[in-house]
């Protein structure tokens, strides 16, 4: 590597003005210094990979990184010298998008080695000090990373990384100097994203909550309970404020997919053992089959199920019920009663057995663990009761604040306990696990648990006003109940207040969430959302031209993922989209000319993204020559053939020879075309398909002035003066036939990197127009051949596209001219406008410099021309 230490001494240091070290920065991430690894360790080669516009970038290992840190050795050559780039290991997040976030962070002092940062020579530093590298001679550099598998935010054991270089912040929108090379560090199969998929947006089997429905037909719920038998959802409810001439109070049951009222069991027997509406407050067990156990005001045991018309119920004596429990056995409960603890029989509320715990008052009762859990309403001692024993086993000081439930996880044993702002975890001998803060606005107001996924939910509900920071926005959150971790993005829930009483429901494996939401008297449906995860990558396939090849890739995820093969010729620098291979098996029929071409499957639901490593097909004959064809077709393969018709949105026939292995420079295309309005003139040329009804531009070749370049032709009968020597004119029938020598590429446009069409389109008289918009695909050497017509050559199999024959998604990529070819982005160029079946040369322009030489003597211009 390159000494500059000196050279770069003698730079004076310069403060850095906060609002450019934002810009220069790689993420917006504060700077994160790297601890300095080994030197590198990694027993793999040095791996390189090709730039748009021919940059070569090189790194010393890509592959069995140390995740503790390595130091890789980076150097670049072609790139453009009048541009500044950063070099980093970042997140790749696909074609034509920018890579972030990156190792480290910002790096603004030059030292923490995660990247580096390339400027023009003489090129004001702006500041930056270190932190800015000249480039060599020739657009070259030689740099070292110093790199972690997690550091400064990004964790590239859960998502894709490579190293890459990209233009600075002074061309944040420029994507011409994005080259990549993908990263794994140890335990990761390439581009694996941890054993899942390579996640794209988020992480394969990124966990999310979304609202999917609110049900408003139960009154005021207080509390909730999935019925684990028959599925039902059960709500106690008080009545709805607004509406104190209607009683909504009682005991609801809905169809819990889409909220739907089953029944409303609105009465209980009193003391007296009078029925009346009541006030359902707790949803405490549930009855084998389908029905509940429930308590209401003040000491009411209750019992009813789906259809009852009234509930049975006993009526204790004594104090006020502060909480209820599942019993020992189903025809018990355990009732708290202030500081006194009881296990009653349901149907006549007979006292079993009691115990006396001071300061006690509401109650969590673990069935699964054979335990119950008291505490006071503002703190003071949790207790863990032994319910076999009935004997106080376990104490632990809570704070002296409110306490707003008592919830033992069944899957773990611990206790969660709401406690002010907090929510403290205890374990089964009372000693306090872990303390989840709240943010001072949120109160803790019920928890629920599902054993299938391990998960626990919190509902946190605004309280206050503004003057103390009140927004009026809840909150779902969602933790690991092992490690306290969250396991989801926590699920704004705007208007969420709290009240007095509050209940979670949890169905089977966390697939729905229902949260009562008392302020606006709902209750609110949160269904479980999954990126995909890949469960079947496919594999490295060796084969000889004209066998079948199958892939195949498999994902879970929720919604249902859909999938999409995509194909890159060129290593994995670009990616294009196979048309119509949307299953998890994609078939074709190999082709030399796919020899090497790396192939993968990508998931997306609406959570995410994910992909499966990159597969190589290698074709190859039975000789083994490894890339040419042989045998008996005397490389017939290998020659330009095949001949496409398609027919246009009024009826025009455009009919091009040859179609497929078109050489990549001067290639010879023969074009004919009938049925066309011969009141509108037309150009006709190898352009970028930018989809349906968007003009096809820019077009190879420039604009043919001279009538000699034979790139492009323009057909009109009636073209303007200045035009009667350039355009030939309309057969009859609205016909034509013309030769094209094409190339891939110019200066301007790639058809590698770029989807390319024989196109017709009206000319600059009427460029807005697009009926005369006809696009033949074709396919150059290397690219996936397209399908022609019947006998006319060979189609490629059941995998090619018709439509598909370069670059990634058939459009032309960002920046800010249509110059610019290449990606995902879109193509700058308007459809009311455009070249002259050109790149670069603007139709304005044409005509500009047709009318100026009209009026020095045109035909005498274009004679001289053809002279010469």
């Amino acid at each position: 590597m390159k000494d500059d230490t000196t050279a770069r001494a003698a730079r004076p240091r310069l403060r850095r003005p906060a609002a450019l070290l934002g810009a220069a920065a790689l993420v917006a991430a504060a700077a994160t210094a790297v601890t300095v690894g080994s030197a590198a360790q990694a027993a793999d080669t040095p791996r390189t990979a090709l730039g748009k516009d021919g940059q070569k970038l090189t790194v010393s290992a890509s592959a069995g990184l140390d995740p503790a840190g390595e130091t890789l050795r980076v150097t670049g050559e072609a790139y453009d010298d009048t541009k500044g780039i950063y070099v980093a290991v970042c997140k790749d997040n696909g074609d034509n998008r920018i890579p972030t976030p990156c190792l480290g962070g910002a790096d603004q002092e030059g030292d923490s080695g995660s990247s580096k940062w390339i400027i023009p020579v003489g090129a004001p530093d702006e500041g930056a000090g270190t932190v800015a590298i000249p480039w060599g001679e020739g657009g070259t550099f030689d740099v070292e990373l110093e790199v972690k598998a997690k550091d400064g935010g990004l964790d590239c054991l859960q998502v894709a990384c490579s190293v890459v270089t990209r233009v600075d912040h002074n061309g944040t929108g420029d994507r011409s100097q994005d080259v990549r090379i993908p990263l794994t560090f140890q335990g990761q199969d390439p581009g694996d994203g941890n054993g899942g998929g390579d996640g794209v947006d988020v992480p394969a089997g990124t966990v999310s909550y979304a609202r999917s429905a609110e049900f408003t037909a139960a009154g005021r719920p207080l509390d909730l309970l999935l019925h684990p038998d028959s599925g039902k959802l059960y709500v106690g409810s008080d009545n709805i404020v607004d509406t104190a001439d209607v009683a909504e109070q009682g005991l609801y049951v809905l169809d819990a997919k889409d909220g739907k009222v089953l029944g409303h069991i609105a009465q209980a027997p009193g003391s007296t053992g009078t029925l009346a509406a009541r006030v359902v407050r707790q949803v405490v067990a549930p009855i084998s089959g389908d029905g509940v156990v429930f308590h209401y005001p003040l000491r009411g045991i209750g019992t009813a199920k789906d259809g009852d018309p009234a509930a049975k119920g006993v009526w204790l004596t004594g104090a006020t019920i502060t909480g209820m429990g599942q019993g020992t056995d189903a025809s018990t409960v355990l009732v708290a009663q202030g500081p006194a603890l009881s296990e009653l029989e349901i149907t006549t509320g007979a006292v079993e057995r009691t115990l006396t715990l001071d300061g006690g008052a509401l109650l969590g009762v673990d069935a699964a663990h054979k335990a119950a859990w008291s505490a006071g309403v503002t703190g003071g001692q949790l207790r863990r009761v032994d319910t076999g024993s009935f004997a106080v086993t376990a104490t632990a000081e809570l704070p002296a604040a409110s306490v707003f439930f008592v919830e033992p996880d069944p899957a773990t044993g611990n206790v969660w306990v709401g406690s002010g702002d907090d929510v403290l975890v205890f374990d089964k001998d009372a000693k306090l696990l872990t303390t989840l803060k709240g943010n001072g606005n949120d109160r803790p107001t019920a928890a629920g648990f599902d054993r299938t996924t391990g998960e626990a939910f919190v509902l946190r509900e605004d309280y206050g006003n503004a003057d103390n920071g009140s927004d009026n926005v809840g909150a779902l959150q969602v933790f690991d109940g092992a490690t306290f971790e969250q396991a989801a993005e926590p699920v704004s829930l705007p208007g969420s207040r709290a009240g007095t009483l509050a209940g979670i429901a949890v169905a089977p494996g966390a697939t729905s969430v229902y949260l009562t939401h008392q302020a606006e008297s709902k209750v609110v449906k949160l269904d479980r959302r999954v990126s995909p995860e890949v469960t079947q990558s496919p594999t490295d396939q060796s084969v000889a031209p004209g066998d079948e090849v199958t892939f195949v890739a498999a994902a879970e995820g929720t919604p249902e993922p859909t999938v999409r093969w995509q194909v890159s010729p060129d290593g994995g620098q670009t990616w294009n989209t196979v048309e119509g291979a949307t299953k998890n098996a994609y078939s074709f029929t190999a082709k030399t000319a796919q020899d090497g071409y790396e192939y993968r499957a990508e998931f997306t639901n609406s959570v995410g993204t994910t992909r499966t490593s990159p597969v190589i097909l290698t074709v190859t004959e039975a000789g083994g020559d490894g890339g040419t064809d042989g045998g008996d077709n005397g490389g017939e393969d290998d020659e330009p053939s095949g001949t496409k018709t398609v027919t246009g949105p009024e009826g025009q026939k455009l009919t091009v020879t040859p179609v497929n292995n078109l050489a990549t420079e001067d290639q010879t295309l023969k074009i004919t075309g009938s049925g066309y309005d011969e009141d509108k003139g037309i150009y006709v040329a190898l352009c970028v398909d930018n989809g349906d009804g968007e003009l096809p531009t820019p077009c190879i070749g420039g604009v043919d002035m001279s009538g000699a370049s034979h790139s492009s032709a323009w057909i009109s009968s009636n073209p303007p003066d200045y035009g009667e020597e350039l355009a030939t004119p309309y057969e009859a029938g609205g016909s034509f036939e013309v030769e094209l020598t094409v190339d891939a590429k110019d200066e301007f446009t790639d058809c590698f990197k770029a989807t390319c069409v024989l196109a017709t389109r009206a000319d600059h008289t009427l460029s807005g127009d697009r009926s005369q918009d006809v696009k033949v695909p074709v396919a150059f050497v290397g690219q996936d051949p397209v399908d022609t017509d019947p006998g006319t050559g060979d189609t490629g199999g059941t995998g090619a596209s018709s439509g598909t024959t370069g670059g990634s998604t058939g459009t032309t990529g960002g920046g800010t001219s249509g110059s610019t070819t290449g990606g995902t982005g879109t193509t700058g160029t308007s459809t009311t406008g455009g070249s002259l079946a050109s790149t670069g040369v603007t139709v304005l322009w044409v005509a500009a410099l047709a009318a100026a030489l009209l009026g020095a003597g045109w035909v005498a211009y274009r004679r001289g021309r053809t002279a010469n």
